[in-house]
């Protein structure tokens, strides 16, 4: 069986959506879809980022890691744009519950409302949930 990336021959380019539901720290999620949508880019492909649920506290900006003894790893999220990933999703239901707003967020999103936000899923060649 072949990788989502190599189904229609060299050149091709697929969209990868990259979902993000859990929170930065505490679990490898974050960090490992992070690491992906790295690699991800590498090859060239569409790649887009959602993020929902506890997701969004991935990109909230003033992440303090020294109480639990981990990296913060939330500046890499601004390196994105220089590997062409800059579509990136925010689902606005997900904020509001947090009492969150855009300008709380480490970088430039979009935010969308749930259904838009599963009309853009729907017209991905591959979607990943971290």
């Amino acid at each position: 069986m072949s990788e989502p990336w190599e189904e229609e021959g060299p050149g091709t380019v697929k969209k990868f959506m990259y979902v993000n539901r859990k929170a930065p720290y505490g679990t490898i999620y974050a960090l490992e879809s992070l690491e992906v949508v790295l690699i991800a880019a590498a090859f060239e492909q569409d790649v887009s980022m959602a993020f929902l649920d506890d997701g969004v506290y991935q990109i909230k900006k003033g992440q303090d890691t020294k109480g639990i003894g981990q990296k913060n790893f939330s500046p890499t999220y601004r390196a994105l744009e220089g590997y062409d990933v800059e579509k990136l999703y925010v689902e606005a239901e997900s904020l509001a519950e947090r009492g969150l707003s855009e300008d709380d967020l480490l970088v430039p999103v979009e935010v969308m409302g749930r259904e838009a936000l599963a009309a853009l899923m729907n017209e991905q060649d591959v979607i990943l949930s971290f």
